[in-house]
């Protein structure tokens, strides 16, 4: 009984060291050589401090940026530490209302407003707009900024990311970089 124990306990010693120390470590020094930028966790800086990540939106709310789609992650939205949908299904009310009211808001002409910038993510943290979202806001943007309408355009344009390996996935336009590059304009 005593060999038994000490054979378990050996095997359980070693797997421990194995799957709780040697794989993670081989993992992660991987991840650092390789992927470094993703591996810690795609953080974008500007001036030396971290400004955000490109993988978790964040708010947008001046007239002078483009807004990112709602979120419900967390009491005010945009909660990291509280990243879910609002796990509302298409026939309830509160969810129906919520969305007719932001349209409501959005609303400025007869374009039919992109459903991105009505309703929000899964995850409630969705870094990105489709480039027609983008597209509704290029003339609120512009104006706020004083900027011809043309270079926010090109602007957008040249912050679409395309389909992923030519096919994966939609266009997107990322907006925390989209806002940043507006930023950094003369």
């Amino acid at each position: 009984m005593l060999n038994s124990l000490r054979q378990v306990g050996g095997f359980l010693l070693l797997m421990t060291l194995i799957t709780g120390v040697l794989y993670p470590a081989v993992v992660t020094g991987t991840a650092q050589l390789l992927f470094k930028h993703t591996a810690n966790g795609s953080l974008i800086e500007r001036e030396g401090k971290v400004v955000g990540s490109a993988l978790i939106g964040q708010n947008f709310s001046g007239e002078g940026y483009f807004h990112p789609r709602p979120s419900s992650a967390g009491k005010d939205g945009y909660d990291a530490a509280a990243s879910s949908g609002s796990n509302l299904g298409v026939a309830t009310k509160s969810l129906n209302e919520a969305i007719a009211q932001r349209v409501a808001a959005l609303r400025h002409d007869d374009r039919p407003v992109p459903a991105d910038l009505a309703m929000a993510s899964g995850s409630g943290l969705d870094p990105h707009l489709s480039p027609s979202a983008a597209a509704y806001q290029i003339d609120r943007v512009a104006n706020a900024r004083k900027l011809p309408r043309e270079r926010v355009e090109a602007l957008v344009k040249q912050h679409t990311e395309g389909r992923q390996l030519g096919f994966l996935g939609e266009p997107r336009v990322n907006v925390l970089a989209l806002n940043l590059a507006l930023d950094a304009l003369p």
